[in-house]
């Protein structure tokens, strides 16, 4: 009685067979790791246990069987076990020959551990490193595409401006600008999946969200798609960006119109859940308590388990050529997790998919109001700036636009340059213009050793990656003026007329 109860507290279930009788003997907890009643006889081993797994792991165990009775050799397997019911379970198995006074060889016995909770924690930690190690990839790539896309907008600009509107080169020029602000689209999804995104968040209840984007979602999913809207009165606010969580929504809504061609229905709901330890373990870096709930239901065609698995990655769409870049899951992936959350898939082909994100409950006051952005006309001005940036078509173009407008432009190709330039300029620098991330020298150790020279001196960061990137990083100091790549020449403009107008300088 002792040892079942022990059996049945680790989790682990013992056997015993006879070859020549195919007796099999199994332990009560045995019987319930394999979803059996325990007043029942033990399966056959020829006849009746291949039912018991997997085609690959029955195929696995008789090789390990057969090896045992031939050699006497002892095994451990990870088997797949499937229940009466369907369900299934992971099994750490293990077996050895017994053998009778004289050494020949009666039978087999073994245990069976249960370790299936400790496999779903394996699979999602090798989930989670690996979307890590693909956002990474993401991140880095959007950084250097964005080096060129500042540069490929940046002379169409150039170019369209000593166009006149009849000239026959100007639409030409405006099909490889619009080419650009595409190309920039893509970035922004890739660093959005890689969480590197610039969000604007604010204290706000998820309901508002619902509310506000309802009207398109109806348009975006035709009139053969009911939508349904459920909604807790008493929701718990979160912080989040509410354009972003806008087009977590739309990527979920347009998943469940491609998945119900026929028609069917789209529910949104929204409620207060307190989720506990079970969910932490699932969840890598999850923490238990008090989260907002935001869930998406279909009544679509579903998923199977290898695409669930292969959802929220890059570039991996279903959809037929043309009709999807496979990045608008792994955008809502990035936006989530950008904003502490957590998301959950369920799905069975033929039943539907239930999306649910949970996002933790905000408790502190809401953020302030955005500012209304700067006058769109960019203004001229007669300071001296010194441009260091690594790129020269980049350094190139910053020197261009900014001596155009009247600026004494000095520019470097990277921090030492710089640093010599500053040294050598007779009189004040008003502005440095720097990338933040450079071989060498990086741009805040720039900043700083300029600062010693030049007090007085404002400075603006650029990056192909995002502030909220680079400063938890330490790569750029709080609150230092930044420009994110690719940018117009007017958004440039814009930016640096505010820092140099400024009251105080941030190195």
């Amino acid at each position: 009685r002792e040892l079942n109860e022990a059996q049945r507290v680790a989790h682990v279930g013992s056997w015993k067979w006879d070859p020549e009788t195919d007796t099999v003997t199994w332990s009560e907890e045995l019987y319930r790791i394999a979803g059996r009643d325990p007043k029942s006889k033990a399966p056959k081993f020829a006849t009746e246990l291949p039912a018991c797994y997997t085609p690959e792991s029955w195929a696995r165990l008789q090789l390990l069987v057969e090896n045992a009775l031939r050699t006497g050799a002892p095994y451990e397997a990870d088997l797949e076990v499937v229940r009466p019911d369907g369900s299934t379970r992971w099994t750490a198995a293990s077996g050895e020959a017994v053998c009778d006074p004289v050494g020949r060889l009666i039978g087999l016995r073994g245990t069976v551990h249960d370790v299936t909770e400790r496999k779903k924690l394996q699979e999602q930690v090798c989930q989670y490193l690996k979307m890590e190690a693909v956002g990474k990839l993401a991140g880095g790539i959007a950084h250097e595409f964005n080096n060129l896309m500042t540069v490929v907008t940046g002379y169409c600009e150039l170019l369209l401006a000593r166009r006149s509107p009849d000239d026959p080169d100007r639409h030409a020029i405006e099909e490889i600008e619009k080419a650009g602000d595409q190309a920039a689209l893509l970035t922004r999804q890739l660093l959005a999946f890689s969480r590197k995104q610039i969000l604007q968040p604010r204290v706000i209840s998820l309901n508002e969200i619902v509310y506000g984007i309802e009207t398109m979602l109806e348009r975006l999913i035709g009139k053969q798609i009911a939508l349904k809207t459920v909604i807790d009165t008493n929701l718990w606010k979160a912080r989040v960006d509410p354009s972003q969580i806008e087009q977590v929504i739309l990527n979920f809504a347009i998943n469940s119109r491609d998945a119900m061609p026929e028609g069917g229905s789209l529910c949104l709901s929204t409620a207060n859940v307190m989720l506990d330890a079970s969910f932490a373990r699932r969840h890598v870096g999850a923490k238990a308590g008090p989260y907002a709930m935001l869930t998406v239901q279909d009544t679509g065609c579903g998923m199977d388990e290898s695409t669930i698995s292969r959802l929220f990655e890059p570039f991996f769409t279903t959809k037929e050529a043309g009709r999807g870049a496979g990045l608008g899951m792994p955008m809502v992936y990035g936006i989530v997790k950008q904003s502490s959350g957590y998301i959950d898939v369920e799905s069975a082909v033929g039943r539907g998919t239930t999306f649910r994100v949970y996002f933790p409950r905000a408790v502190e006051e809401p953020a302030e109001a955005r500012k209304s952005e700067a006058s769109a006309d960019p203004l001229a001005g007669t300071e001296v700036i010194l441009v260091v940036e690594d790129e020269k078509a980049v350094r190139d173009l910053v020197a261009q636009v900014l001596s155009a407008k009247g600026y004494r432009v000095l520019p470097a190709p990277d921090g030492n340059q710089g640093l010599r330039i500053c040294k050598e300029f007779r009189g004040p620098i008003d502005l440095l213009i720097t990338d933040a991330l450079m071989s060498g020298m990086s741009g805040r150790e720039l900043s700083e050793r300029m600062a010693l020279l030049h007090p007085e001196m404002n400075v603006l960061f650029i990056s192909g990656y995002t502030r909220d990137a680079i400063v938890q990083q330490g790569i750029l100091p709080a609150g230092a003026a930044f420009l994110q790549k690719p940018f117009k020449i007017g958004s440039l403009m814009r930016k640096v007329r505010e820092v140099l107008d400024s009251e105080s300088a941030v190195h």
